[in-house]
């Protein structure tokens, strides 16, 4: 287990001897915490930008009068949901030998974690789409538990994890745990991918499109298009996320969309092709 050492000295007036206590936090520790500290951090940059009218998808009041539950509900809901990751992620440390030594990794080079990145990207895209999907198709599913997401029509960075504890399992838990395995990659590794996938997840939700936003440079799936989501008359479509839009593609539910001005200031992401409501 790669570990931080935090080293304290303890100064000794009446000994030639220093005594020192080395506390040790592990890159499994810091690969649960840091992604929700960026995940609040990253929200409250956007929490800042609220007023800026002028890049907002929706409408203040559009947002007030489609959401049918309250910002503090969406908070205390999303820290209920990483409060159960947090157990979980806790739950898997206790079956792992605690000896440091025994898990010491080295870093690879960074075309290897590069590599590692993209592979951890395309697993994690994969499970997501076909069981988010699978959420919208199966009523029973929908009903249950994937509507609790969708009470935000107008999404906000902070309701990114707004979900029923069973999904948060499916959709955030298993797949992080899948993706960690298949890539290959460290702990170390680990921390920045899902302090990453928790910023862009967040720029999804944001309901928001800022200009020169590098995460809309350099994917298609963005805040706009899971925007088209999760309006009532895209919930059939743009499944993909958290990166690509290459499942939606292939199987027929991806839903282009322009970016057009409001009168009233902001834009709006408007589809282009003919929604089935079937």
């Amino acid at each position: 287990m790669e570990s931080i050492k935090f080293i304290q000295t303890v100064a000794n007036s009446t000994s030639n001897s220093t005594p020192t206590m080395a506390f040790l936090v592990s890159d499994e520790m810091l690969g649960t915490f840091v992604p929700i500290a960026v995940y609040w951090i990253y929200s409250g940059i956007y929490v800042m930008l609220d007023d800026l009218n002028q890049y907002r998808l929706h409408t203040k009041a559009e947002e007030e009068k489609k959401n049918i539950v309250s910002k503090g509900t969406v908070v205390k809901g999303v820290l209920v949901q990483q409060a159960f990751q947090i157990a979980i992620s806790l739950l898997l440390f206790t079956f792992k030998n605690s000896d440091v030594r025994s898990f010491i990794q080295r870093q690879p080079s960074r075309y290897v974690i590069f590599l590692q990145f993209i592979v951890a990207m395309v697993v994690m895209d994969t499970w997501q789409y076909f069981m988010h999907r699978l959420m919208h198709m199966n009523k029973f599913l929908y009903k249950h538990i994937h509507s609790k997401h969708h009470a935000l029509v107008v999404p906000y960075p902070y309701g990114a994890m707004y979900n029923h504890l069973l999904e948060g399992l499916i959709l955030d838990i298993i797949v992080g745990v899948l993706s960690f395995l298949v890539s290959g990659m460290t702990p170390r590794t680990a921390i920045y991918f899902f302090s990453f996938t928790a910023i862009k997840s967040v720029d999804d939700h944001s309901a928001m499109w800022l200009p020169g936003n590098l995460l809309h440079v350099f994917f298609n799936n963005n805040s706009a298009y899971h925007d088209i989501h999760h309006q009532l008359y895209g919930t059939k479509y743009n499944f993909s996320q958290p990166f690509f839009v290459t499942w939606d593609k292939i199987l027929g539910t991806h839903m282009p969309f322009t970016l057009e001005k409001r009168k009233e200031g902001g834009f709006e992401a408007r589809p282009i092709k003919k929604i089935n409501w079937s």
